[in-house]
């Protein structure tokens, strides 16, 4: 009998696969990066088949490492990074342009023009979105009419698009599916989450051909199968973007709850049931995941650059040899001694949305240090979901009572204790904190019937550490005050 769920979780800065047994415990693991590619400032690409060969490399390596074999994996869930946008040709599936990533802002004067014609508040309520260049219809409609040829080919039904979930569906299944799920579709900026379906009219804005785009199925269902190297198929049956799996693999079913993943960029969704909350603080109004008829919605706060800003530490200044050296080193001093980073590389997200903001560094003395700088770059991250978290609960009209997290650095315990002190309440980190994969993996095992519903996925959930704030709400306030100024220095950079 299958015991084994085969989860792809392909990332911004890596591709991953992982095996989870019924318990929902890992029992394999594969992991490899890949290039980023910048060729102007503000811009960011990858090569959509690196993405593709290192997530088909690590699913081999993986079920290699557990001695699996076709007949013991139950079902293969997908998640993603997400509004990453990917053009290629129907027929002979080679990519006209690299894959522009999520955090790119050169369709930013795009996004401008929309919004001086008046048009954000059509996007607002149709697709629950704010009009930014993050999402992926101006990259698409950026791919069109820059590329040679290109538009010619879409509108000749010669081209496809797709998210990262698409492109790995299609290699997957050797070109036979062109699809995506309700997650992925609805941070395109072309779909509308009150009919369920592509917008016709937010096409013809960015000029983008409907005979473009993948069908759009549930997030749980079987929709084709796979071969394995191993020889043998595996039903394809789960799909979400990365957040949303987040969410689904933090147990987080009830309304009100939440999660905040902390991987390269930060995105904190809380879930709101049936109900679509329209944000008056500039949160994002999202699909949180389809199982069957069941349709959930959530409200979420994108940060752009999180995990990113350590990768800058190591990479950009070089003070630390690896990311894990980064608590090491930010622990040397008690506190970042009045320095303030603010990592605004890609602009400012939820819920500043200022495209034009750009990082910056203030409170600097001759007696800071690279230490100094490394507090403040982890204190950062903290920062922004606070953020966000005080924009949701004025949305929701209630507090939050406690904190799910996940994601590569929520294992880092000094951002975490420091995150419950901006927060006055606890910071909870499961056991198993890879949770996007397991979201994955879970919406997968639902569809086969290899888990009997979200009761029993629920009761897996379980509590490894619990920080308690330990910040008094005089200090809390001074800091998130001087956070604010930083974060003024920051904003409208590019523009001037």
């Amino acid at each position: 009998m299958p015991h084994l769920i085969l989860a792809l979780d392909q990332g911004t800065t890596s591709s991953r696969a992982i095996l989870f047994d019924h318990e929902g415990r890992i029992k394999a693991t594969a992991q490899r990066e890949f290039e980023q590619h910048y060729p102007k400032p503000g811009w960011v690409e990858h090569d959509p088949e690196e993405i593709w060969t290192t997530q088909a490399a690590v699913m081999a390596e993986a079920l290699t490492m557990a001695r699996a074999a076709s007949a013991d994996v139950a079902a293969i869930g997908i998640t993603n990074q997400r509004e990453t946008t990917l053009v290629w040709d129907r027929d002979s599936g080679r990519p006209v342009y690299p894959a522009i990533v999520w955090q790119d802002r050169r369709t930013a004067q795009r996004i401008d023009e929309l919004k001086e014609r008046g048009l954000e508040e059509l996007f607002v309520q149709r697709t629950g979105l704010v009009l930014d260049a993050y999402f992926s219809a101006s990259k698409l409609a950026w791919i069109l009419d820059n590329v040679e040829g290109a538009r010619q080919r879409a509108e000749a039904g010669r081209l496809i698009f797709g998210t990262v979930d698409t492109w790995l569906i299609y290699r997957l299944t050797k070109g036979s599916c062109h699809i995506t799920d309700v997650t992925n579709a609805c941070r395109t900026m072309l779909f509308d989450i009150n009919k369920l379906d592509w917008d016709d009219e937010l096409l013809a804005i960015f000029g983008i051909p409907r005979a473009m785009l993948p069908q759009v199925r549930s997030s749980s269902e079987v929709y084709g199968e796979v071969e394995l190297a191993a020889g043998g198929v595996v039903p394809l049956a789960g799909i979400a973007g990365d957040q949303q799996a987040a969410t689904f693999g933090q147990a987080c079913f009830a309304e009100g709850q939440g999660k905040n993943t902390y991987g390269t960029g930060c995105f904190m969704v809380m879930n709101t049931g049936e109900e679509r909350i329209p944000s008056k603080n500039r949160l994002l109004t999202t699909i949180g995941w389809q199982v069957g008829d069941s349709l959930t919605y959530a409200l979420e706060g994108s940060i752009f650059i999180a995990g990113a800003v350590v990768q800058w530490l190591r990479d950009g200044l070089g003070i630390i040899e690896s990311s894990a050296q980064v608590e090491e080193l930010a622990l040397t001093v008690p506190d970042s001694a009045g320095v303030y980073l603010v990592p605004a590389f890609s602009g400012l997200g939820a819920p500043h949305w200022d495209q034009y903001a750009r990082g910056t560094i203030v409170g600097l003395t001759r007696g800071s240090t690279r230490a100094h700088i490394a507090r403040a770059a982890l204190d950062s991250i903290a920062f922004q979901v606070a953020d966000v978290i005080s924009a949701m609960e004025q949305d929701r009209g209630k507090p939050l009572s406690e904190l799910r997290v996940d994601g590569g650095a929520s294992n880092n315990d000094l951002l975490m204790q420091f995150q419950a002190d901006l927060l006055g309440v606890p910071v909870v980190r499961p056991q198993i904190v890879e949770t996007t994969a397991l979201g994955a993996a879970y919406l997968a095992g639902l569809a086969v019937g290899f888990w009997g519903g979200k009761e029993e996925i629920a009761r897996q959930w379980r509590e490894e550490a619990r920080f308690e704030p330990s910040m008094d709400a005089e200090q809390r306030d001074g800091v998130r005050e001087d956070w604010t100024r930083a974060l003024e220095r920051s904003r409208a950079w590019a523009r001037d």
